[in-house]
């Protein structure tokens, strides 16, 4: 059940974020549960193997490189589902950001703060 909830919290997220970015396009609410698994498959496939391959330019950059690392990732997903629509890598950037704001603070207030930052 958490993680169906999980999955409805995301895709509302994504859904906010093209009032905040007019640059990113989401068509439905069923384009955003599509671009919620998605992402979150990328993120768990892609995104430790391309954290682990820039490791020498995340650590001289103190760690600011992943912000990049999920902006790419952002626009990638962008480009393999029809219906998502993230114009630019500032875009993404900013959209890739904003999402985990967003998703975090939904999160918190549905299931309190067991997933808090200290515990």
């Amino acid at each position: 059940m958490s993680l169906l909830l999980t999955w409805l919290i995301n895709a509302l997220a994504l859904l906010i974020l093209p009032y905040v970015i007019p640059s990113i396009r989401i068509r439905s609410f069923g384009t955003a549960l599509t671009i919620a698994i998605v992402l979150g498959l990328i993120n768990t496939l892609l995104r430790p193997v391309l954290v682990l391959l820039t490791l020498p330019v995340t650590i001289v950059t103190l760690g600011l490189f992943i912000l990049v690392i999920n902006a790419l990732l952002f626009q990638f997903a962008s480009w393999l589902l029809k219906g998502f629509e993230v114009t630019g890598f500032w875009a993404a950037f900013f959209g890739s950001i904003l999402y985990s704001i967003i998703s975090w603070i939904l999160s918190a207030l549905i299931f309190g703060h067991r997933d808090g930052l200290f515990g």
